[in-house]
């Protein structure tokens, strides 16, 4: 069964000539064939795998950025395909020229179903040169989509949109500024809270122990040296890079961890210098309650220091210091 119901497709073609863009409009009456159904399932999917993506909402301002008005006319008004997709070329023509970042392409702009959410992707696509065995066994050149190796997508769920959430539109980073046009492109507002990324770094990485069944000690180590490699880039102001996070924290086997931070679902943002207050969260627990607040190292539940009981739902703290055993002494009746 394919990944994707595919709704609407359309692909048109982006030309660069000097420092301008052509535009050439293709067929807004695309038929799903399976050839066409495999490709857009491709794209999702190498979309979904590939690390170094930044997330984020529509722009305010939406003059400057027609992209938002596009959406909603064809999400709440006349679901015109075809106005929607080269309405938006005319604005990438306009952002690639001014940041001269692309040679061009095929733009393939998708809308499907996945999961019960309304998607938009697109993907600007380049021909690649191959080679293929004629019937009379000779070589020749042909010439293919590089699916493989496109650089430029972005998503937007318009479902999430619809429903208000906060971040709904996500677009391949790559290295550098060289997606910055195709981020104003898709009128995409990225900008960073580093505690709030962070954070949700920090328990990214405690399910990723989940997934991957880790012990008790395999998880303490794991999340202790994710923190330790984390403030040592804090510490130089270096942006995390989940490549090379994934790369220092499983060297035998980092596929699994970048896979899992690259997912789309999980809306995970790299190059941002991690927040030191946040990273605690690694090695540490605490809840607060209308009666109580209580913080601890992981550590000192398998140390014995602090001893949690499922079947009464306590917590037995041991060690307690000096000053404040006098101070809870002070509380009780008669001295305990």
């Amino acid at each position: 069964m394919a990944d994707s119901l595919i709704k609407n497709i359309a692909i048109h073609n982006l030309t660069r000539i000097g420092d301008d863009y052509n535009i050439s409009l293709g067929s807004n009456n695309i038929i799903v064939t399976p050839t066409v159904q495999r490709i857009v399932d491709e794209l999702h999917k190498l979309y979904a795998r590939r690390p170094s993506k930044s997330y984020g909402k529509f722009e305010e301002n939406e003059t400057d950025y027609p992209t938002v008005g596009r959406v909603r006319n064809y999400v709440e008004v006349d679901g015109d395909f075809q106005a929607l997709s080269s309405g938006m070329m005319e604005t990438l023509r306009l952002r690639a020229k001014e940041k001269s970042a692309s040679t061009g392409g095929h733009v393939f702009f998708t809308h499907f179903e996945r999961d019960n959410n309304q998607f938009l992707l697109i993907a600007l696509v380049t021909d690649k040169l191959g080679a293929a065995l004629t019937g009379a066994g000779d070589i020749t050149d042909v010439t293919h989509l590089d699916i493989d190796g496109f650089r430029f997508a972005g998503r937007i769920n318009m479902t999430g949109w619809s429903k208000g959430e906060s971040r709904y539109i996500g677009f391949l980073k790559g290295k550098g500024n060289v997606a910055e046009y195709f981020k104003e492109f898709l009128a995409c507002n990225n900008a960073i809270q580093a505690r709030v990324e962070t954070t949700s770094l920090v328990n990214a990485l405690k399910k990723f122990t989940d997934i991957q069944e880790h012990t008790s000690a395999e998880r303490e180590v794991f999340l202790e040296n994710a923190m330790a490699l984390c403030e040592r880039d804090s510490k130089i102001q270096k942006p995390i890079d989940f490549s090379s996070l994934a790369n220092e924290l499983c060297p035998d086997d980092p596929e699994p961890l970048s896979a899992f931070l690259a997912d789309p679902e999980l809306q995970l943002s790299d190059g941002f210098v991690a927040d030191r207050r946040a990273l605690r969260g690694f090695v540490s627990l605490k809840k607060k309650t209308m009666n109580w607040a209580v913080e601890f190292d992981r550590k000192s539940i398998h140390n014995g220091r602090v001893k949690y009981d499922p079947v009464e739902r306590s917590l037995t703290l041991y060690d307690v210091p000096s000053d404040f055993h006098e101070e809870l002494k002070e509380e009780i009746p008669d001295g305990g």
